[in-house]
């Protein structure tokens, strides 16, 4: 979609969520997702994920910032905007003793043009289990049941949190294609995940929340392309690491060792391999174990998360030191 046509289905501006006590959860985020467009949010327990999803789908106002789905507020305009999405939370709340088959019914009477019953139990994979009572379900099918409710009402807008938490490899993959096939339709999808293979499967574009703010965001590629690519290899016998070429010539950032195992970092992976390459034709030797890969989503994923961590104890110990300070100047003054 060309960018001047994208239309913006979620929008959300500086926004921040306050507890109770003045914890703040989310530390002002901006960010916003096209119709069509599958969007996912990445990060620790205790990043900000639900607690952003949640503000999304009205539940809460936030304590600062804007926030629309839809062109509308979530929270003031809940009665415009709640038709028009569908929200599978981390947990449902089902009536054990209803089966399956009751349980899609009753939440289709109080859903404007509904699936019918049938359709959702084909769509979610419960079509033999539908007289199955909720409470004698495993843990996927719950989540399959959960998923399926979220699409009872033909959602613009769907809200995906922790979606395949307990499912199978199998279950997990029928998901993937479900949302994938949803999001070809025009459905709008905002999902968090801790399945970091699950965001490179499927995610347009992602954001990764640490303590409350967004530390990465763009593309899965862009946030992987961000972090440096890595090649490994076995040190040929009777060679030294100082007889590779001068490392920042081969264009590496970094390296460790381990016995004769070498890992070299470079954001420049085909210069880096190919000098590599050359070099160990001409010394005329073979580099048992070569494994050569860019950067992983997971991997980027990780060291953002150290990079955040140390910035965050930096700047914690630069507001201590600063308070010692202020506290010693005060008790200096007050002794004069």
């Amino acid at each position: 979609m060309n960018t001047d046509e994208r239309e913006e289905v979620i929008d959300v501006t500086d926004v921040r969520r306050v507890y109770g006590g003045g914890f703040e959860a989310v530390r002002g985020i901006t960010f916003s997702v096209g119709r069509g467009e599958l969007f996912a949010l990445l990060g620790t327990n205790g990043a900000g994920k639900t607690s952003t999803v949640e503000l999304l789908e009205g539940l809460a106002a936030p304590a600062a910032g804007r926030i629309r789905v839809l062109g509308h507020d979530p929270h003031t305009e809940r009665a415009a905007v709640r038709p028009r999405t569908g929200v599978m939370l981390q947990e449902g709340g089902f009536p054990n003793e209803l089966t399956v088959a009751e349980t899609i019914r009753l939440w289709a009477g109080c859903t404007s043009g509904a699936r019918p019953a049938t359709e959702v139990l084909d769509m979610v994979g419960l079509t033999r289990r539908s007289t199955i009572r909720v409470k004698q379900l495993s843990g996927g099918e719950k989540r399959r049941l959960d998923l399926g409710l979220a699409l009872l009402g033909r959602p613009e807008v769907l809200f995906l949190d922790e979606p395949t938490t307990g499912l199978d490899a199998e279950g997990r993959r029928d998901t993937w294609d479900l949302v994938r096939a949803l999001r070809e339709e025009g459905t709008t999808v905002l999902m968090t995940t801790h399945y970091l293979e699950e965001a490179e499967a499927l995610a347009d574009r992602l954001a990764i929340l640490h303590e409350g703010r967004i530390a990465a965001s763009g593309t899965p590629a862009e946030v992987t392309a961000a972090q440096p690519s890595r090649i490994s290899f076995e040190l040929p016998e009777g060679f030294f690491l100082g007889d590779l070429p001068p490392l920042a010539e081969l264009g590496v950032t970094g390296h460790e060792t381990s016995g004769r195992t070498v890992l070299l970092r470079t954001e420049e992976l085909q210069r880096t391999a190919t000098a590599l390459l050359l070099w160990a034709d001409r010394a005329g030797v073979a580099l048992r174990g070569l494994d050569v890969r860019s950067a992983s989503l997971e991997e980027a994923f990780l060291r953002i998360a150290e990079r955040e961590t140390a910035r965050s104890r930096g700047e914690s110990a630069g507001h201590e030191a600063a308070d010692t300070r202020s506290n010693g100047t005060s008790t200096e003054r007050a002794a004069a």
